[in-house]
This record gives structure tokens, C-alpha cells and sequence, in this order.
């Protein structure tokens, strides 16, 4: 029996699984509460799994491991940077955000501000956030399925995209939050269990001593010693200064950007009380900062193991030809082909599961926020907005496809460092000021939103990542657009100039606001530390 045949096999297995999961959610869910917040009755370790499936996507899955094994030391930048935003959401978001609000991140912000245009923007942000974080996820599915199935024509991409964005619809459609929560309960299991135990093998190879593991990767790479120093991707001494600058730019969105990301915020609704947000918190740190540990080793694993195609700048497919080396290297072929297609299958249903994450909070963010507070001004019943939200599944679904099917050649972790600058430029800075500063306003809220949202997007497009002068022949093409230059700034982050302009721009609008109700912020002060009235909360 061929991979391929395998691979199917085990990923079809896997999505039948799942569907009973969906299928049986469905039934368990009549309310609005059942549907973008599971009917808020997930325990705290349950949830933290949950926020480990939502968090460990394809980019840190398949991009992680592929940076490691072919920068060495500077791939696993993104693993620390990953983790430590973790700390940000614990001690400044987790809680206060269980206790203010109720279904989406624009229920705390409205609740102190003249509702229907903080809920505007609101909604608008986490669609943004949302698509660039989904076209990452479909990148990677269409080079993961490619691998496995053989497929290597881009009709033949496009076609699995399609189906990966039908199955993510019809998780969020039916399923709701606790379909979609089931789904990543059982994806992190299966991720953490090949994870390690392809951590386990590859130690094995090298009797569990890491300095040989290492020893080993620097010599099977081009590059030698300089795998294990800093320097290899950021701050090269070519880059001189911006080089410097894009590192500490891109540290900083992805320190920042995990407490502003819609779909995380919203996973801390689905639990019962704030101390079950706290504990769901500590679980999923428990959870990812494991999994980024076993990065290190599966990086330069592959960096050892794997002989990558010179072309291959992305390596987003180390992972699982890892698995085949190191599965042949103990069990023969037929063990390299089971593994292969066991890893395989795990991390297309990362991706899957991740995807019906981020459709949700989309869906549920313009049929909670925009549909039922701005269009109709708080007039619907919960039977119309959960209906609204399924709409609204499929059009964002339809949306991310076509994007997704445009986007084949781009890298995914640049697409998803990207949802983190804009999530860290505009969300964040409305978030920590209505939960932090009294005088904060309505004109804060808004400029904040925007002028981080937009900042962060105008510099993407000015920046070196869209339009760079043709390549020489031979080297890879790193722009969308290769062979016309736009480009003024010159960083591919955007992070260092467009998160600080979010908070500035919030100040600004604040400031130039007379606007201020201080009954409002103290309710909210004591309901955010203390969860009273927080299951009441209506935000109108």
C-alpha cells in the first residue's frame, strides 16, 4: 500500500470522526450561548486543550519546524516569541475579558462607549485578523495535501483548498462553538502524541543526547556552526540596521499579537467562571510550551535527517518528511509510510480545526456585533443571530477560499506573522485601555481600531514583503509581486511602528474627546475583577 493510499485512509478517517463530533454538537445546541460559547460549560482543562489546538496551527506545526531545520537557531525565535505572548494574555487579558464581556471581543469595548460604532470597527478588525490568519491556514493545507496525495499541478491545489474550505463550513455551520471545540480537544491529543513521539525516535537515533542531535544537523546543513548562532535569518550583517529593526519588530507582534487575536479572546467565553479561564490558561500554556520544546528537537531533526530541494525557502514540509526518514530509519519503509501518513493526517486536521476556529469567531463576530447591534440596533431574537452566523460562515468561507487558492506560492508563516501585527496594532490597545484607563472613550476606541488596523495594513503593502525588484536567476522570489518595486518602507514587520501608532492614535482620539462616563468604567472595573453581572451582560 502506497503513503498516499494510507494518508487518505487515515485522513478520512479522522474527518468521519469528527463529523459524528460536529453532528452530535449540533443536536446539543439551541441557544446563542450554545453556539459561539458552547453553552459556557467546557472545565478548565478541557479548555486549555482547546486553546492549544486553536494555537498550535500549521504555522507553528509545519512552519516552525521548517524554519528551524533551515535557519537553525533563528527559527526558533518564532517558538519563544509564540509562547511568551502567552504571558501577555494570562496576566492582562484572560480573566478580566471571561468577566466583562459575553460572547465577542466588541461586547467589552461597547460596554462603556456609545455602542454601535466601537462594535463596527470591532467586527471589522476581527474579520481582517481573521482572513489573514485563515489564507496561512489554507496555504499550508494545499502544500500539506500536495505532499501527501501527490497532487502537484495548482488546479489540482486549488481543488483541496475547496474541499478543506467546504469541511470548515459545515464544522461552524452545525457544529457551533461546541462542535468546533470537540474537534480541537481531539486534534491537540493527536498533534502533542505525534509530536512526541517523533521527538522520541529521532533522540533515540542519537541516544538521547542532544549535543550529538545538534552536532549532526550542523553538519548535514550547508551552513555549519552558524545553524546554532543567531544571525542566519535576522540580522545578517548584510541587512545592517533594518535587520536589527525586523527582528525586535517581529518579536514584538508576535509578543503582543496573541491577546488581540478574535479567535483566542473568544475561547474564554466557552468556560463557566474566571478562575476556569485562569486554569484554562495555565493548561494551555502547559500544552504549546511542551509542543515548542519538541519543535527544537523535530527542526533540527529535519535539518539533520531531511535533504531539502535547494528552491524550498519555506521548508513547510519538514515535519512530515522527518517522520518518514526517522519511521524507515527504525521500522523500515512501511514504517516511514505509516508515520508519514499518521503526521500527515495530524497536521491537515490542525488545520482544519484551526480554520473552524477562526470561521467562528467571524461569523460569530458579524452576526453578534455588526448584524445584531449596529444593523438592527439590539432588535433580534438569539434564533436570527445564530441563523445570521451560519450565512456568514459560508460567505467568509467562500471569501477565504478564493484568497487562499491566489495565495498558493506565499510563504505561511509571513502571512501569519502578519495577522499578529494587525491583531497587535489595532485590537490589543482598545482592549487594554477599556479595561485599564478610565478616561478611555468611544473616539479612542475608534481611532485605535483604525488607526492600528490601517497603519499596520499600509505598511504591509509598502513593505518589502509585496513588491521587490526581480530576482536573480536562480534565487527564490520572497515578494507577492516580484518584478515591480513599490516598496518604501523597509521592514517586512510592520509591528515596531504600527502597534506603538495604535496606542497613540487611542490616546489621541481620547484626548481630543470630551466624552467620558465614569459610573460605566467603575461598573466595569468591579465586574471585570469580580465576574458579577458578567452572565447578564448584554453589552447594548
Amino acid at each position: 500500500m502506497t503513503s498516499q493510499t494510507l494518508a487518505t485512509i487515515l485522513f478520512l478517517v479522522f474527518v468521519a470522526f469528527t463529523l459524528v463530533i460536529t453532528f452530535w454538537a449540533s443536536r446539543n445546541t439551541k441557544t446563542a450561548a450554545d453556539y459561539y460559547a458552547g453553552g459556557r460549560s467546557f472545565s478548565g482543562v478541557q479548555n486549555g486543550l482547546a486553546i492549544g489546538g486553536d494555537y498550535m496551527s500549521a504555522a507553528s506545526f509545519l512552519g516552525i519546524a521548517g524554519l528551524i531545520a533551515l535557519f537553525g537557531y533563528d527559527g526558533f525565535l518564532y517558538s519563544i516569541g509564540f509562547l511568551v505572548a502567552w504571558l501577555v494574555a494570562l496576566l492582562l487579558v484572560a480573566e478580566l475579558m471571561r468577566n466583562s464581556g459575553k460572547f465577542t471581543m466588541a461586547d467589552v469595548l461597547a460596554f462603556r462607549m456609545s455602542p454601535r460604532p466601537v462594535r463596527t470597527a470591532a467586527g471589522v478588525s476581527t474579520i481582517v485578523v481573521s482572513i489573514f490568519y485563515l489564507l496561512a491556514q489554507m496555504v499550508g493545507a494545499g502544500a500539506l495535501v500536495g505532499l501527501l496525495l501527490g497532487i502537484t499541478d495548482p488546479a489540482g491545489k486549488a481543488w483541496t483548498i475547496v474541499g478543506v474550505g467546504v469541511l470548515m463550513v459545515v464544522y461552524v455551520v452545525f457544529g457551533g462553538m461546541k462542535g468546533t471545540t470537540w474537534v480541537q480537544i481531539v486534534k491537540a491529543v493527536l498533534l502533542m502524541g505525534g509530536a512526541a513521539l517523533i521527538t522520541i525516535l529521532v533522540l533515540a537515533k542519537y541516544n538521547f543526547n542532544l549535543s550529538s542531535l545538534l552536532g549532526a544537523a550542523s553538519e548535514a546543513s550547508s551552513k555549519g556552526d552558524k545553524m546554532l548562532e543567531p544571525g542566519l535569518k535576522y540580522a545578517t550583517d548584510a541587512q545592517g540596521l533594518a535587520g536589527k529593526l525586523d527582528l525586535i519588530s517581529l518579536g514584538l507582534a508576535l509578543v503582543l499579537g496573541t491577546a488581540g487575536l478574535p479567535h483566542i479572546l473568544i475561547r474564554f467565553y466557552t468556560v463557566p467562571t474566571a478562575k476556569d479561564a485562569r486554569k484554562s490558561v495555565l493548561w494551555g500554556i502547559g500544552i504549546i510550551g511542551t509542543f515548542y520544546l519538541l519543535t527544537l528537537v523535530l527542526g533540527f531533526g529535519a535539518a539533520a535527517l531531511v535533504k531539502f530541494a535547494p528552491t524550498d525557502t519555506a521548508g513547510n514540509i519538514a515535519a512530515p518528511q522527518l517522520a518518514k526518514e526517522i519511521g524507515a530509519y527504525f521500522m523500515g519503509d512501511v514504517g516511514g509510510t505509516i508515520l508519514l501518513a499518521f503526521i500527515g493526517a495530524v497536521a491537515f486536521a490542525t488545520i482544519l480545526a484551526v480554520v473552524a476556529g477562526l470561521t467562528l469567531a467571524s461569523s460569530s463576530s458579524f452576526a453578534h456585533d455588526l448584524y445584531a447591534h449596529v444593523f438592527k440596533r439590539g432588535n433580534v431574537t438569539d434564533r436570527e443571530e445564530v441563523v445570521v452566523a451560519r450565512i456568514a460562515a459560508f460567505v467568509i468561507g467562500a471569501v477565504a477560499i478564493g484568497l487562499g487558492i491566489l495565495a498558493q506560492k506565499q510563504n505561511v508563516a509571513f502571512l501569519v506573522a502578519l495577522a499578529f501585527a494587525v491583531a497587535a496594532s489595532g485590537n490589543l490597545p482598545a482592549i487594554l485601555y477599556s479595561l485599564f484607563w478610565k478616561r478611555f472613550n468611544t473616539a479612542g476606541a475608534v481611532s485605535a481600531i483604525y488607526g492600528g488596523l490601517g497603519s499596520a495594513l499600509i505598511l504591509v503593502i509598502f513593505s518589502p514583503v509585496v513588491s521587490a525588484p526581480a530576482p536573480a536567476a536562480g534565487k527564490p522570489v520572497t515578494a507577492l509581486i516580484a518584478g515591480v518595486d513599490f516598496h518604501w518602507f523597509p521592514l517586512s514587520n510592520p509591528g515596531i511602528i504600527s502597534i506603538p501608532l495604535g496606542f497613540f492614535f487611542g490616546w489621541l482620539g481620547t484626548v481630543l474627546s470630551k466624552e467620558y462616563n465614569a459610573a460605566k468604567y467603575a461598573e466595569i472595573e468591579v465586574r471585570s475583577l469580580t465576574g458579577v453581572g458578567a452572565e447578564k451582560a448584554t453589552g447594548h
